[in-house]
């Protein structure tokens, strides 16, 4: 069940929050995919940004925030950021088109959050929409792809090193999710693919003429950490610990499982998180409580 022996040689990326590092063998591995599940107010999301703000630290940069969510309110890291580190983060404008010529310009504005998609107050999958629905959402994708490619690359070639995937909603079927489709496509074709093709993508008849700029600013996919957020219909983690893995599904691809939920201690509830898989090291095999602060996600 490990990984090679080059990724797990790599220092760990810190989780970011306090306690969490040590049972997981000293973070998560660089280069793999770390799936976090649980229902909507648990704490996913501060989760997310805890993680993203420890690149600054470790890795002299921050990590981006990658949001798909398509309905309800916004998921807010914009506002946890900003209490929790006096991060103020800059999002960017997915109607735009990315500024190709000055693209690795020293003064090039790339933003580190962009939410993809606009809200429509609906879940985004084929059995919740009729056919004309899911051909405008299917449409809307594909025109932004281009910003979406610009926007990972751009700060990859600018030293970020971690990405947080968040607004998975439930779904019955991951294969009827234009979310679902939407990460696959993120995470094989922008975060794993080598950085010449995925430039390639981004450029396309203007690659040729960007090429040696591309090749000076290459970075190694391998250390760049994913954090996949997604929202369960479950909210008692004894739930979610007993639910079935699909084959295929991004949760039995990942190298790290992280099941977040509500437990019941005699008359109270409280939080506590469950890692069901963690593959490259030795990590707990318990029910760990957790509380959420002003601070943060803390490990109790």
């Amino acid at each position: 069940m490990g990984n090679s022996d080059e990724v797990v040689s790599m220092e760990r990326l810190s989780t970011g929050v306090p306690g969490l590092d040590a049972l997981l063998g000293g973070g998560l591995l660089p280069g793999t995919l770390t799936v976090v599940v649980g229902t909507t107010g648990i704490g996913k999301t501060q989760f997310g940004v805890q993680f993203a703000h420890a690149g600054g630290e470790r890795e002299g940069r921050r990590g981006v925030v990658f949001d798909m969510t398509a309905r309800g309110d916004s998921q807010s890291h914009a506002d946890y950021a900003r209490r929790m580190f006096g991060w103020r983060m800059t999002p960017v404008d997915i109607q735009s088109k990315p500024a190709l010529e000055r693209f690795f310009s020293p003064d090039f504005e790339d933003g580190d959050y962009l939410h993809v998609f606009d809200y429509r107050g609906q879940r985004v999958t084929r059995r919740d929409l009729e056919w004309e629905q899911w051909q405008e959402w299917q449409s809307q994708l594909n025109t932004r792809l281009g910003t979406a490619i610009a926007f990972l690359y751009g700060n990859f070639v600018r030293g970020a090193r971690r990405v947080v995937v968040d607004g998975i909603e439930p779904s019955d079927r991951p294969g009827e999710s234009i979310q679902y489709n939407l990460f696959e496509y993120v995470y094989h074709q922008i975060l794993r693919k080598d950085p010449e093709w995925v430039a390639r993508d981004l450029f396309r008849e203007r690659y040729l003429a960007n090429a040696a700029a591309a090749a000076a600013h290459a970075y190694d996919p391998a250390r760049i950490g994913c954090l996949l957020l997604c929202t369960s219909h479950e909210s008692m983690l004894e739930d979610l610990v007993s639910r079935r893995l699909d084959e295929g599904d991004a949760l039995s691809n990942a190298n790290t499982l992280i099941f977040m939920g509500k437990v019941r201690d005699g008359q109270e509830m409280g939080r506590a998180l469950y890692v069901a898989k963690h593959r490259g090291s030795e990590c707990v095999d318990r029910i760990v409580p957790y509380r959420i602060t002003a601070a943060g996600m803390t490990i109790l």
